[in-house]
């Protein structure tokens, strides 16, 4: 027999009859990357959706204000984000019990000066960002942006209004002395026989 009377089975398609069915001229089509689409929807997406949030709440201020007191304590601490955590006390008479404000510092100036400024009445001026996705920018959400050294306590001559009597007993220049109050004495109550 000779090789011509042999029939060969048919074979299935190939790229060769793939490409013979394609119209002339039309572009190859594309493969699906569905490895990439997996990765720009479950991981590169909410990095930047994340990214953008915390963006976000660390530019806008909720509130803003002042504490006064002692700073107890500012330490930095932190696994793989070090922050600056602090804590002061604030006592509004001598003798109550204080009230504990916690707060975190950002930036490593502000650190110092609470640093330097610790024992001492301080002013600490504050900002509340609510909503930050992690704590590697603090531990709260008050950041204290600014401290100053407040002098005396409450009630203390060198905080008394204008025209007080100071602790030398005379008028401070420029202010109209204010008289004390009359002083009472009880009654005096006869002795028992």
């Amino acid at each position: 027999m000779a090789d011509e009377d042999i029939e060969l089975p048919g074979r299935g398609y190939n790229t060769e009859d793939v490409r013979a069915q394609r119209e002339p001229g039309e572009p190859p089509k594309r493969k699906r990357r569905w490895g990439l689409w997996l990765l720009l929807i479950f991981v590169i997406v909410p990095v930047l959706l994340l990214s953008l949030w915390t963006a976000i709440t660390l530019a806008y201020t909720y509130s803003s204000g002042e504490r006064a007191g002692y700073v107890q304590k500012l330490s930095k601490k932190g696994w793989l984000c070090k922050t600056w955590e602090g804590e002061i006390a604030m006592a509004t008479l001598p003798g109550t019990m204080p009230e504990v404000f916690a707060f975190s510092v950002r930036d490593d100036a502000v650190a110092e000066r609470i640093n330097q400024s610790m024992g001492s009445r301080v002013s600490l001026h504050y900002e509340e960002h609510r909503g930050i996705p992690t704590s590697c920018f603090g531990e709260t959400d008050y950041f204290v942006t600014d401290v100053r050294v407040v002098e005396g306590l409450p009630g203390s001559p060198a905080n008394a209004p204008a025209g007080t009597l100071p602790s030398s007993g005379t008028p401070a220049p420029g202010t109209t002395p204010v008289a004390p109050p009359p002083a009472t004495t009880p009654p005096a109550t006869p002795p028992r026989p």
